[in-house]
């Protein structure tokens, strides 16, 4: 690797631009300190733990917007247990799912492979761009994501036309892992909206968050008294029936609820989800602006309508190999920003979550500008 050292002038004040685990704030950290001796190491089934539970529960939903009826739920073991999870009680006979990257292509393959479901309707499109729904009187779920971290395409959410979901029509069920947080989204366009804490949220990972419409919570509900069997682990009535009580089904990391609390706490010190989303759209201007007018680089997503606000990926010319890019930028300092392992594409993936400054993003591209000189010289 080429030995370049970056000027101290040109490089971001915070070098974490990860897409998860997402860069936290020292201001997080410190909070973990003074709870060291008093949270930390405590049984998650007493008041301490719950009221944090209770607390993360009420900032969701403050932060969201959520209408009467809507519920925040909790469990463990991550985002990627609502895939199965939704096989068990949310999908009664046959999903929809649309697939633009490796995160919604792995939503997809739960439902095919669940021998009580018919086969899945799955609509593909390839990375850096995404497919359209199909209105069909043939699904009860409309599987979306609303950001595939993978590829940096983000897609609006938007209920279907169709009967209504409180009147048994399909559900709108929305991975939201990198998204939530950062995209603006209307409450009334889905009935669940799930994800991980590790991305906007700047926490770890490890523990999964639904914001559910009362219909969601009535297909739950019903799926579980009608007799489906689902391992306890996945199955969403027993997570909903523990998250009314403020507390998680399994032991939580208390680290993550911590972290999690904290980052949720200041984002609605700061204005809530209209401040993330705007904060995120000024580091996205700023990445795609450099990238449009580089002479080496450019958006890997061509659609700028598509392209995603909180990842954005940059795809660079032959003559500048991006891993080596990469790994001058870590030696520097400035972590994570290689491409998804499975993409394969000469190109960076950089993280634009609300933690990461804008400013910062701005210096990311000027420590580019920096390192691709240095190695063509």
């Amino acid at each position: 690797m080429p030995a370049i050292v970056i000027p101290e002038h040109l490089r971001p004040a915070d070098g974490r631009f990860g897409s998860g685990p997402s860069k936290v704030r020292p201001e997080q950290v410190a909070r973990l300190q003074e709870l060291g001796r008093t949270f930390l190491g405590t049984s998650h089934r007493q008041a301490p733990v719950r009221n944090l539970v209770r607390h993360i529960k009420e900032g969701m939903a403050e932060l969201f917007g959520l209408p009467e009826g809507y519920e925040v739920v909790l469990g463990n073991g991550g985002a990627s247990c609502l895939w199965d999870a939704a096989t068990y009680r949310l999908v009664e006979r046959r999903s929809q799912h649309l697939v633009f990257g490796e995160f919604s292509a792995k939503f997809a393959a739960c439902a095919r492979q669940a021998p009580w479901l018919e086969e899945p309707m799955v609509l593909e499109a390839p990375p850096g761009s995404r497919p359209e729904v199909v209105p069909t009187e043939d699904v009860d779920v409309y599987a979306f994501t609303h950001n595939e971290t993978s590829t940096g395409v983000a897609m609006p959410i938007r209920r279907p036309p169709g009967p209504p979901a409180e009147a048994g029509g399909p559900l709108v069920v929305v991975d939201a892992t990198s998204a939530a947080g950062g995209l603006a989204v209307d409450p009334r366009e889905f009935d669940v909206y799930f994800f991980s804490p590790q991305k906007c949220f700047a926490a770890d990972g490890g523990l999964w968050l639904a914001l559910c419409s009362p219909a969601a919570l009535e297909r739950v509900e019903r799926l579980h008294a009608g007799g489906r069997h689902a391992p306890a682990f996945l199955d969403l009535q027993l997570a909903v029936e523990q998250s009314r009580q403020d507390q998680t089904l399994n032991t939580p990391a208390l680290a993550t609820l911590v972290l999690l609390a904290d980052q949720l706490d200041w984002l609605l010190a700061n204005g809530g989800l209209p401040w993330a989303v705007n904060r995120c759209k000024r580091s996205a201007e700023i990445l795609y602006s450099w990238a449009e007018a580089s002479d080496f680089a450019r958006p890997f997503v061509e659609r700028p309508a598509d392209r995603s606000p909180v990842v954005g990926t940059v795809d660079f010319v032959d003559a500048v190999d991006a891993r080596t890019l990469a790994a001058v930028l870590r030696a520097n300092g400035i972590v994570d920003t290689e491409p998804y392992r499975k993409l394969g594409r000469n190109q960076l993936r950089i993280a634009m979550f609300p933690a990461v400054d804008p400013e910062d993003i701005a210096a990311l591209c000027a420590a580019i500008n920096y390192v691709v000189g240095a190695l063509s010289a």
